[in-house]
């Protein structure tokens, strides 16, 4: 029970920082809490709606939000949400994680060779 409650505060700090908790919380639930991916990702996603809360009210008290950006990616990313929650759900468990791992990856290489 401890190690959930570690793999949760470092997702929720992680998703405080804009980082995206789910890049801590998936793979620590398959590794040390033994979730299948498809659960893993729907405690993620569930865990994400009050930590983004959060992270929306403090962004939005410091202005840091460009509300016409916001909306833009807010419809697309609902569309998104859609087609590839139904692309989940029909991909083995396997298959979810071995693509999840590739997409990691290809975000952790852009990172380190991005130009800041």
């Amino acid at each position: 029970m401890i190690w959930m409650f570690i793999i949760g505060l470092l997702s929720g700090i992680i998703s405080g920082m804009g980082i995206g908790g789910g890049t801590i919380l998936i793979p620590a639930l398959i590794l040390f809490g033994g979730i299948e991916q498809h659960v893993a990702q729907s405690v993620n996603l569930t865990a994400f709606i009050p930590t983004a809360i959060i992270a929306i009210a403090i962004h939005w008290k410091n202005g840091n939000i460009k509300y016409k950006l916001a909306i833009w990616i807010t419809i697309s990313g609902i569309a998104g949400a859609l087609i590839g929650s139904w692309m989940a759900i029909g991909l083995s468990s396997r298959t979810l994680r071995i693509s999840f791992g590739i997409f990691l990856m290809i975000m952790g290489i852009y990172e380190f060779f991005r130009k800041t």
